[in-house]
């Protein structure tokens, strides 16, 4: 994990002091809130519907258990006793008062977390795949690179004031991408070529909201040495050609289909000719001594046999370990992912004592690292098996062990009209009833594989276009209307989901979820077939029938 030096504590340090002046300004009456807003949002602090809201940055979704004890702190004494982790990997407070904002910056300073361009028209914080270092099929741990971008672009001169906001992941395994690359302004696949060096593929011009879009590869292979000179000449073409006269076409998107992703090739190579000798190898240094801190660990040698017998003996064990665990680079260790969501709970919230419970695991057991994934769970990413049924013990204390990732109640949802001055619906209450239903049901180890994916508003904060089966709340003359697509998927193959057909109200989006999943029990050709496999093999027509049973008993 990078660890700050001097440098980067004072250049903190000096930031929240500005900010903090900011506030007093604010609070005193010296700046009005249009003259505050641009400040308050450098330092991820909104203003919501019913308060102002705190996003802090975790880099890379990377945490020790010190940095998530921290978290919990700020929860108890500024908030109401719980965070929410979000699809950005980030987590944010929903009731901070601006008065005590300026201490809570300094209280994550104090663990190297911060605040800096979670919003804004910047270089948002940089997203990796949750299972970076440990999973058995990447080329290469995506951290290292990730805190590269990470230092390359904050407080960057010339991307301060970008048309729109930008987002950058980076995925250390192409076969099976757990970042959504492919969904983001700027994506990072590590590769090899045919020589056995590492590089990256590169993908633009992803990115979901009200014009989604699935990213497009840029450039198959750029070397080590070139990445950031590459990415700093994309960005650069899209500060120029970039529109500034409307903001909903303001998106890398929107530039890569208005110009043709050969237009923008050649416009980066050749910003990328001209920049490239102004960096003169210091990147390449300086990713070096990144990598230092991203050593693994120390794997321990032990038996396995607790863990076998436990699997063996315990059918409720058993259940979570096949839900969520998966598979470590170490044979004798495993990855854990750690449910938030608890059926009836609110998607990605934490307590504050279940973050200091996490954070204890990791410590005990954990190797003391963390990290949250843009599904809105906490992972350990490098546990020994020995150890899975102490862990497991602990989560059930603290309601942790939820048995459920990857299945129909691991739900994405954002905050929606609960707290964000955007939404145009619910969205928390609408998971809640889902997962509450499946569960009454019994149904969610029969239906398997099956992500449900939510948002309030048309800017997709939940990334429903790319949910197995995708829910976006809307406003339709003041009543809440909720349409359903199918068919979207988030991994290397991504897909934009179809739209269904006309919205639900309220009351009739969980009923219209249940016969779309009935309908994907009928159709499946077996228990081994999913729902989006089922989805692209029968196509939209069978599942309509499902969800609209009036209309085809009116048809008939």
């Amino acid at each position: 994990m990078y660890q700050y030096n001097d440098f980067d504590s004072a250049f903190l340090a000096e930031r929240n002091v500005q900010f903090r002046a900011q506030v007093a300004r604010r609070i005193d009456g010296s700046l009005t809130e249009d003259e505050f807003k641009p400040l308050r949002l450098m330092n991820g602090l909104y203003l919501q519907l019913h308060a102002y809201m705190l996003r802090v940055a975790i880099p890379y979704g990377t945490l020790s258990s010190a940095q998530m004890d921290k978290l919990a702190l700020l929860a108890e004494k500024w908030d109401k006793g719980y965070g929410h982790f979000t699809t950005r990997q980030n987590i944010q407070y929903n009731w901070p008062k601006l008065n005590d904002v300026p201490d809570m910056l300094d209280a994550l300073a104090e663990v190297n977390l911060h605040a800096i361009q979670t919003s804004g028209n910047t270089i948002r914080n940089v997203t990796a795949d949750h299972f970076a270092g440990a999973a058995a099929d990447e080329v290469a741990d995506p951290r290292p690179v990730a805190e590269l971008i990470r230092q390359w672009s904050t407080d960057h001169p010339e991307f301060q004031a970008l048309p729109r906001k930008f987002k950058i992941a980076v995925s250390g395994a192409i076969e099976n991408d757990r970042a959504v690359i492919k969904a983001h302004d700027i994506g990072l696949y590590i590769v090899k070529n045919d020589a056995g060096e590492i590089g990256y593929q590169i993908v633009v011009g992803g990115g979901l909201g009200r014009t989604p879009m699935i990213g497009k590869t840029l450039k198959e292979f750029v070397k080590q040495e070139d990445l950031l000179s590459y990415l700093e000449a994309t960005v650069s073409v899209w500060n120029l050609l970039g529109r500034r006269d409307n903001k909903y076409k303001a998106r890398i998107k929107i530039t890569v289909h208005e110009h043709g992703i050969e237009e923008i090739r050649q416009r980066v190579e050749d910003r990328f000719q001209l920049i490239r000798p102004t960096f003169g190898g210091f990147d390449v240094e300086l990713l070096k001594e990144i990598e230092t801190f991203f050593a693994n660990p120390t794997f321990k040698s032990a038996s396995t046999d607790t863990y076998t017998a436990a699997y063996d003996a315990d059918p409720l064990f058993r259940s979570w370990a096949d839900a969520n665990l998966a598979t470590h680079k170490n044979a004798d260790y495993s990855i854990v992912t750690i449910s938030l969501k608890k059926h009836g709970d609110t998607p990605g919230d934490a307590s504050a004592d279940q973050m200091r419970a996490m954070a204890e695991l990791a410590r005990l057991y954990g190797h003391d690292e963390l990290r949250i994934s843009h599904e809105q769970n906490v992972i350990l990413p490098h546990v020994h098996k020995s150890d899975l049924p102490a862990i497991y013990a602990a989560l059930k204390e603290h309601e942790l062990h939820t048995a459920n990732i990857g299945l129909i109640s691991d739900i994405i949802a954002c905050p929606g009209m609960d707290y964000c001055a955007l939404a145009t619906a619910r969205s928390i209450p609408v998971a809640q009833q889902i997962a509450t239903r499946f569960d009454e049901l019994k149904l969610e180890h029969e239906i398997g594989h099956l992500q449900i994916k939510i948002s309030g508003c048309i800017n997709a904060c939940g990334h429903h276009h790319v949910g197995h089966i995708g829910i976006l709340g809307l406003d339709r003359a003041g009543v809440e209307n909720y349409q359903i697509t199918l068919g979207g998927d988030a991994t290397n193959s991504a897909a934009v989901g179809q739209r269904v057909g006309p919205g639900f109200a309220y009351d009739e989006i969980v009923p219209a979820i249940e016969r779309t999943v009935q309908g994907y029990l009928e159709l499946r050709e077996d228990e081994n077939e999913t729902f989006i496999q089922t989805f692209n093999r029968v196509g939209m027509a069978p599942f309509k029938a499902f969800i609209y049973p009036e209309a085809q008993a009116n048809a008939a």
